[in-house]
């Protein structure tokens, strides 16, 4: 016997790429579960499915940065400066990245690079250890939203959250639609898409100098002046990055997709004089059926 559960939940991450740097992502998943009927004629309640095995992918995936820890281009330490956090040192063919954030904002997949067979291996070995001894055969399905237009992969965090979002190396994969006068443009909608094409979005007001920075020693040595350094203080401790500007949007608020519709209506009006008594209407998404929409 088996049972299904499409779109059982979404997750959004990063994860390190030794091509492209930190890469946002979202990734819908199915569950498809195999096993004899139990005592109330079920495999496994619904309830369960949809509250117990999506509460264990958050727990092991969702609002993380996944590394890949057979990547020689990785280093993952204990921090020297704060107990309970870890240092990421990592040299990617598109910039260097350095971090510390506590340890549950990190995720070791036991790769060499984030994929989805490597994720969805990681995730079944978990989630079988928590179902009851009738089902047998777990299957699951993770794939990203089919978009037919452009979109971004994008890595922020949020510091006033006081659930995962305050990480400050999560990401989405995200489309964007940008309307003038209520038509689609597809033209202002690419250039966004390649603007945040993995980029790492900081905010303004989270900025430190290089002394204050808290990563390993080999990231203070490995620091050149095109890094940029970001810090916050959240609930579940202190979060720290260094970034190269030519992977780096520094914007004038906080990075929840409210702010960030809001930045890019500002800048499309400003980079755009012509538009000026046109309505321009902004629907940004943060990964997967969700986002926000502003206009003006």
């Amino acid at each position: 016997m088996q049972l299904f559960v499409d779109d059982l939940t979404v997750i959004d991450f990063s994860y390190l790429c030794k091509e492209r740097g930190i890469v946002g992502e979202s990734w819908i998943v199915d569950v498809l579960l195999d096993g004899s009927l139990n005592e109330m004629s079920m495999v496994l309640d619904f309830a369960v499915v949809k509250k117990q095995i999506k509460a264990i992918i958050d727990d092991a995936v969702d609002h993380k940065l996944l590394l890949p820890i057979q990547e020689q281009a990785l280093t993952l330490a204990d921090s020297p400066h704060n107990d309970g956090h870890q240092t990421v040192d990592f040299i990617s063919d598109a910039a260097s990245y350095y971090l510390q954030s506590p340890a549950c904002a990190f995720a070791s997949i036991d790769s060499l690079t984030i994929t989805v067979p490597a994720v969805t291996k990681h995730l079944t070995a978990i989630i079988l250890t928590h179902l009851p001894d009738n089902v047998q055969g777990l299957t699951l399905v993770l794939r990203p939203e089919n978009i037919p237009t452009d979109y971004y992969h994008y890595t922020h965090g949020l510091k006033l959250h006081d659930g995962n979002c305050q990480r400050i190396a999560h990401g989405h994969r995200s489309k964007i639609q940008i309307l003038v006068d209520d038509k689609r443009d597809a033209t202002l909608e690419a250039a966004w898409c390649k603007r945040w094409q993995d980029i790492y979005i900081a905010s303004e007001a989270d900025r430190i100098s290089v002394d204050d920075i808290e990563l390993s020693a080999q990231a203070i040595n490995n620091l050149t002046p095109d890094h940029q350094y970001f810090s916050y203080h959240a609930p579940q401790g202190r979060f720290d990055i260094a970034v190269d500007r030519k992977v780096l949007d520094v914007v004038d608020c906080d990075s929840t997709v409210e702010l960030l519709a809001d930045f890019i209506l500002r800048q499309v009006k400003a980079e755009h004089p012509e538009l000026v008594n046109n309505e321009i209407k902004v629907i940004a998404y943060e990964g997967v059926a969700k986002g926000a929409i502003v206009h003006g």
